[in-house]
């Protein structure tokens, strides 16, 4: 890993660090940011799946028939780490059920269907909070939770959380880099709407307690650059950094490490070091949750490749169905051979264009075989070694590799599988064409399912031996009580005393405490109501009995 210094929008040169590995790749940029991002039409039907974000599913607040608001709140968190869901237009809930979702298994999940009215009228928001420097940090972080935003680099990480570190931070990094190959959406959003990104810049500050900002934006994007710079300039806080061009700079990371020459330790988190990474579009959105009391209901997404008509970006409403958005691309050229959700590098491919855009779709990606060739069928690996010269986290992916392969699942972890960032470079550079990400993607779903089963499995032993103990307790109270009844009748009697007397008597006074405890406890004696007229008729006689032999007891 080197360091340098390389020329800033200033004017000035700025000490820069370089990261282990990665790769230059063609952006294809120019397909999609030549023109101003539109607004998308409103579908016809909207799809809102309850999980697009890291975390717990939202639990759904209406059902079907429901009028809805624009901005009402239709799903809540379930838990901390999950995140809130917002109608994006006015209409009807038509259904809540399962339907296919942005996801590599192309499974189903379950979705709030709502058909649009077409008047966009909004729910009452809550009052913005111009005055967010002089409140509680925990206020904001709720109107956050409650605004459903998550990180919209990609991650979908819930963004409140994120902002809840737990350690002292200094340093609070915006990533605007994009380093992936085609994506434009943060490049036009930096380039349209900075002043967004620089109104949220202050909450994250106040939130995290940082002390300074600093924007990454590779120099591919002179335009976005020259824009941040222009609305930064004046705040000592805010620094506009460029940095050089290589996939995949916009890893949280490797930004980190090229701004600051820091390392995020394994396995570990920015907050390790005292540093807090967010998106761009993240910091525009916390912006209108905080000033204006606006939900994420929409995002920026770019529809690039040659396989649709006109490449562009489009700020589109959460649950728009895919082929709505392709449609207003210009439709689709008949020369893309797949349809991806994400870049060319990190996204995965969909089943079918009736599928929902969601919180971290930033991108849809048609390529042509062109654009895209088909690497063919995968060779043996001829250890070239190159793989791990890409590697941007400095692993071993050959030897991740082999044990992946062989599932052996202990020893892929024993050269550091989870911090991998299935960036791909390693089998953007391999000869032999070997998927090697779908091996570390089965590893990791292996081992997480590994773990998921042990926990289940130290559950039930938990369970099990608690109720062993509980059983050998209540056998132990038996047998105590066994034992003191015996020793009771098998004490001698005094002289005139009548054993069976003294047993019955003993009884009684057993049968009177238990009562007493139960009435002490508001409860009454079980089965003695809803008896039938025989069950009445049998009690009366045995309390006629108990009476009669307490009146002979008298006599004697």
């Amino acid at each position: 890993m080197s360091v340098h210094r390389y020329p800033q929008p200033s004017g000035r040169s700025r000490r820069l660090w370089r990261f282990h590995g990665g790769v230059h790749l063609p952006d294809r940029k120019a397909l999609s940011n030549t023109r101003p991002p539109l607004r998308a039409e409103l579908p016809g039907r909207l799809i809102l799946p309850l999980q697009q974000h890291i975390g717990e599913a939202a639990e759904p607040l209406v059902k079907a028939g429901d009028r809805v608001l624009k901005g009402q709140l239709i799903g809540r968190p379930r838990s901390y780490v999950s995140a809130a869901l917002h109608a994006p237009t006015s209409g009807r809930v038509t259904a809540i059920e399962d339907h296919p979702v942005p996801h590599p298994s192309g499974l189903s999940a379950p979705c709030i269907l709502i058909e649009p009215d077409g008047e966009e009228r909004w729910a009452e928001l809550p009052e913005p909070m111009p005055d967010f420097g002089t409140r509680d940090p925990a206020e904001i972080r709720e109107r956050i939770r409650w605004a459903g935003i998550v990180g919209l680099g990609g991650a979908a990480f819930p963004a409140s959380v994120k902002l809840n570190p737990g350690r002292p931070i200094h340093t609070l990094i915006l990533n605007g880099a994009e380093c992936e190959p085609y994506i434009t959406c943060d490049d036009l959003l930096m380039r349209g709407r900075p002043e967004a990104i620089l109104e949220g810049i202050p909450i994250l500050l106040h939130l995290t307690g940082a002390e300074r900002c600093l924007i990454g934006i590779e120099d591919n994007k002179p335009e976005a650059i020259r824009a941040l710079y222009e609305a930064a300039r004046g705040d000592e806080r805010i620094e506009v950094v460029r940095i050089p061009t290589l996939y995949p700079s916009g890893g949280e990371k490797q930004l980190i490490y090229v701004l600051t020459g820091k390392e995020v330790p394994s396995n570990g988190l920015p907050a390790d070091i005292g540093m807090v990474c967010h998106n761009v579009g993240t910091a525009a959105a916390i912006a209108d949750a905080v000033l204006r009391g606006r939900p994420l209901i929409s995002r920026l997404v770019t529809v690039t490749g040659g396989g649709v008509a006109q490449p562009g970006n489009f700020e589109a409403l959460i649950g728009t169905p895919v082929a709505d958005l392709i449609r207003q691309a210009g439709g689709y050229t008949g020369r893309g051979d797949r349809l991806v959700l994400g870049g060319p590098m990190m996204g995965f491919a969909l089943s079918d264009d009736g599928i929902p855009l969601h919180k971290a779709g930033n991108c849809l990606l048609l390529p042509t075989p062109e654009e895209a060739p088909d690497p063919g069928s995968a060779l043996a690996c001829i250890r070239c070694g190159r793989c791990a010269e890409a590697c941007p986290v400095n692993l071993l992916p050959q030897q991740l590799y082999w044990f992946a392969r062989a599932k052996d699942l202990d020893r892929v972890q024993d050269f550091n599988l989870f911090d991998c960032i299935e960036c791909a470079c390693c089998a953007q550079v391999c000869p032999s064409h070997i998927p090697l990400v779908q091996y570390y993607r089965y590893a990791k779903t292996e081992i997480w399912e590994r773990e998921r089963e042990r926990r289940q499995a130290e559950h039930a032993r938990r369970r099990h031996e608690a109720r062993q103990a509980r059983l050998e307790r209540l056998e132990r109270e038996r047998q105590a009580r066994l034992r003191k009844k015996k020793a009771a009748l098998a004490k001698p009697p005094a002289k005139g005393d009548d054993p069976r007397k003294a047993a019955i008597e003993a009884a009684k006074r057993r049968a009177a405490e238990k009562r007493a405890a139960l009435a002490a406890q508001g409860k009454t004696p079980r089965n003695t109501e809803n008896l039938t007229p025989a069950q009445r008729r049998q009690v009366e006689a045995a309390e006629a009995r108990r009476a009669a032999a307490a009146g002979s007891d008298t006599q004697e």
